[in-house]
């Protein structure tokens, strides 16, 4: 039974009354980007990723773009420690790409992981402690003071021990829990860590204030960021991280706002993956500030291929409707969102533009190794003659009249609907050549001969139901003609109402297209398509096959 007397705010807004971020409007310059796939996403598998798979994992990230990268917490266990010595051993770090590796404010710890990231030609070393009022009172039972004194000594070994090991260190400290913590605590805790590592522009100090567990609103983590950045210490030496969690759903907009408040640094991970709810989707923030034209500093134009390399070494799955990179993301299955993508994918390639304003679609697919047939327009029961049209002209070349293409989509829709199921590409293209197109049943053509004399005279020879049936007549042009004729030889009314044509094919022997709708006594129309090398005979065999749809 839910019971909501069981819950209070559990957040602490700082001592400052006006904030100056609020007045921002948006994210002008990309953050520097930390992965923390390989350890903090790593954690949170069901089966963590092998030695193999985290060194396929990290040449992923290196090829998407990061130069700071989490490779583990390498006293934690075996495969973490092999892996950074492998990389390492092995030269396998770029001279522009720094490692990280985490460890507690605990003795050994600290001295197992120097061990492990010896010789490293860069790395930041990542040391933490939990300092919010409910790990100080429920799980260390500690005072603030003690609490503040395991960070104090942390660095003080940190600080000693990069001295006496070989390789170029850099420093990182996060107290862990923050948005669970007193701003002010939380400030004094990290001015007592900077003064002991006393950090220089030239070699500054990462601060990193994460959301281990999201308590609050994102305005209020965006003023605990700018209340923190304000009151630092050394803040011209230090680098401002944020390390978001995702529980209340809201770790995008806690980091978006967190950037806006003075943060210089984002950790987080590919698709979102990470304790509970997961971290922070990197991706999800990155291609946010491509679509307002912020080059992010990440390369995501392989997208699919990045999904399918996440979900092979992860057993992971990318959620259908997870931002960019989601398989249905791009997809419009709705008949009015469909006309109006096709509409202005239409739009755009009369008006040549550059500049993306596709209704429905924020970014251009084929920006992220998408394509538009496969991914945009998708058909079922609920699509509309607009994106059925766009799709059979775009993938297979017809472009059929606005009256046809209403036709054609209850038809396809029809067929969707009875089949519960929804039609790939090929099977719309299916529905509209045994529906619509070359129909000889149950009258076929056999042949057809032209006199030309004070008009066209046209002699036509039938097959109506297996009976041959031969007929003439008079029209203002060949198709006229015939249609006469086939009017005589049926017994049949209709009005010739539209008639198109155009190419199908490039070359001298290309294949004309031809559509005729014809409009019965009843009012009710007929559609057909005729396929031909010949043009008039086409368009015959589109007369034909209009005739053959006669409204039952």
């Amino acid at each position: 039974m839910m019971d909501v007397s069981k819950y209070h705010v559990g957040y602490y807004n700082p001592p400052v009354h006006e904030y100056r971020w609020v007045k921002k409007d948006h994210i002008e310059k990309a953050p520097i980007w930390c992965s923390v796939d390989l350890r903090d996403g790593n954690q949170s598998l069901i089966v963590p990723m092998s030695l193999e798979e985290k060194l396929e994992f990290y040449q992923m990230l290196l090829k998407v773009g990061f130069k700071e990268i989490e490779v583990g917490f390498p006293a934690a266990s075996e495969t973490e420690y092999t892996f950074l010595r492998t990389l390492i051993e092995q030269d396998m770090i770029p001279k522009d790409v720094t490692v990280q590796v985490l460890t507690q404010c605990r003795d050994h710890i600290i001295r197992k992981t120097f061990e492990a990231v010896k010789g490293a030609p860069r790395a930041v070393i990542h040391f933490y402690n939990s300092v919010s009022v409910a790990q100080r009172e429920q799980v260390f039972k500690k005072s603030k003071e003690e609490i503040k004194q395991i960070a104090v000594d942390g660095a003080k070994l940190v600080k000693q021990l990069a001295s006496e090991y070989e390789g170029d260190f850099l420093f990182e400290y996060s107290p862990e829990s923050f948005t669970g913590t007193e701003p002010e605590y939380a400030l004094e805790v990290c001015n007592a860590v900077l003064d002991v590592m006393q950090p220089t522009p030239d070699r500054p100090m990462i601060i990193n204030l994460p959301v281990t567990v999201a308590m609050s609103m994102s305005h209020i983590y965006a003023n605990q960021i700018e209340y923190m950045s304000d009151n630092m210490k050394y803040r011209d030496s230090v680098i401002l991280s944020i390390h978001p969690h995702n529980d209340r759903g809201c770790g995008v907009a806690d980091t978006e706002l967190a950037l806006l408040a003075g943060a210089d640094r984002v950790e987080g991970t590919l698709f979102g993956n990470g304790e509970r709810t997961g971290n922070v989707d990197v991706i999800t923030l990155a291609m946010n500030m491509y679509s307002h034209g912020v080059d992010p500093g990440l390369r995501f134009d392989n997208m699919p291929e990045i999904v399918a390399l996440y979900e092979r070494v992860t057993r992971m799955h990318v959620y259908e409707r997870s931002p960019y990179a989601g398989a249905l993301v791009f997809a419009a299955f709705s008949g009015s969102h469909q006309d109006a993508i096709a509409k202005g994918m239409n739009w755009r390639e009369e008006k040549k533009l550059h500049e993306w304003t596709v209704p429905y679609i924020p970014i251009d697919p084929h920006d992220i190794g998408r394509t538009y047939d496969a991914d945009v327009i998708r058909i079922n029961s609920q699509s509309g003659k607009g994106g059925i049209g766009y799709l059979l002209e775009h993938k297979f070349g017809y472009d059929l009249p606005p009256k046809m293409r209403e036709h054609v989509g209850y038809t396809v829709k029809d067929v969707s609907d009875k089949n519960h199921k929804e039609l790939d590409h090929e099977e719309v293209l299916q529905v509209f050549t045994e529906t619509y197109l070359n129909k000889t049943e149950p009258m076929s053509l056999i042949e057809a001969h032209y006199i030309q004399k004070k008009g066209i005279f046209a002699v036509v020879s039938l097959e109506i139901g297996g009976e041959h049936v031969e007929e003439s007549a008079k029209g203002n042009g060949r198709l006229d003609a015939v249609s006469n004729a086939i009017k005589k030889a049926t017994g049949s009314n209709f009005t010739l109402e539209t008639y198109a044509e155009h190419s199908l094919d490039m070359g001298s022997s290309s294949r004309a297209v031809s559509y005729v709708g014809l409009k019965w006594e009843d009012s009710r129309m007929s559609w057909g398509a005729g396929t031909d090398t010949d043009i008039i005979m086409a368009g015959i065999k589109a007369l034909v096959s209009a005739v053959n749809n006669r409204p039952a």
